[in-house]
């Protein structure tokens, strides 16, 4: 089976464009700063992903695929750099999108909702997965699980654009491989890139709002959202997740990104 976590890490590491790098930073810094608090070791997850996300601005910029949309999500999960870095850092995206997600909807319960609709509320526990390490071997599928969806999210915002060529995809696979990816992992990016963007069929797999919510915060660091192609894509990924308006409104302030 593919490890979701360390294709988000390598995502991070390798392409990042430079408003995701943006976003990332306004998420953690905006998270740190409110009166939202983090269990222990969840602020040195956080600390640790601001690091290297700041650390590689300076070659996200110099490299072509960092340009945003679908070159900056495909190619940056094609991997580079080793498992344990990977690892770390999609260990640090999980939790900063969580916490994204949390605070999104805490602000939004505490808030109110607009126009007189029934305010969203929080329902995923106390911490949500991501901020703290599974303890049962089902919590530790249902990270895997959410790992998963905010790739799928991530590769499906970039296709909102675009399609890839098979020889594009091959060559995608060809680099991952070179780079020490394994096998399950460049099957299953393979057969993501060439599977026709379904968003109804990839709104279902999603079990909740909360899981919707941190996969809606992560399209945002997969695309620049300045097409007209982009911003429909994400309302309806929120619409038919039913993200509320407000959590949207949330997420996309947290992150710094307008609209």
């Amino acid at each position: 089976m593919a490890n979701f976590g360390d294709l988000i890490g390598g995502f991070l590491q390798n392409a990042m464009a430079s408003s995701g790098n943006q976003r990332v930073g306004n998420s953690i810094e905006n998270v740190q700063r409110s009166q939202f608090n983090l269990p222990e070791g969840a602020g040195d997850l956080l600390g640790n992903l601001r690091n290297a996300v700041q650390g590689g601005l300076s070659s996200a910029a110099s490299n072509p695929a960092a340009a945003g949309g679908l070159g900056a999500v495909l190619g940056s999960v094609l991997g580079g750099g080793s498992a344990s870095v990977k690892g770390a850092l999609g260990g640090g995206a999980l939790a900063m999108l969580a916490s994204v997600a949390m605070k999104a909807y805490m602000n939004s319960a505490q808030g109110g909702a607009q126009g007189g609709a029934e305010t969203p509320n929080w329902s995923g526990g106390d911490i949500p997965l991501g901020l703290a390490p599974p303890e049962t071997p089902a919590q530790e599928q249902a990270l895997q699980h959410t790992a998963q969806l905010v790739l799928k999210g991530m590769i499906n915002a970039a296709k909102a654009d675009g399609q890839i060529s098979p020889a594009e995809a091959q060559k995608i696979v060809g680099r991952m491989a070179e780079s020490g990816t394994d096998e399950a992992s460049q099957q299953w990016v393979l057969a993501e890139m060439q599977r026709p963007l379904d968003l109804e069929a990839f709104a279902a797999e999603i079990p909740n709002h909360e899981v919707a919510a941190e996969v809606y915060a992560a399209s945002l660091l997969a695309v620049e959202v300045d097409t007209d192609a982009e911003r429909d894509y994400l309302r309806q990924l929120a619409e038919r997740t039913g993200l509320h308006p407000v959590v949207v409104q949330q997420i996309h302030e947290t992150m710094g990104v307008a609209g």
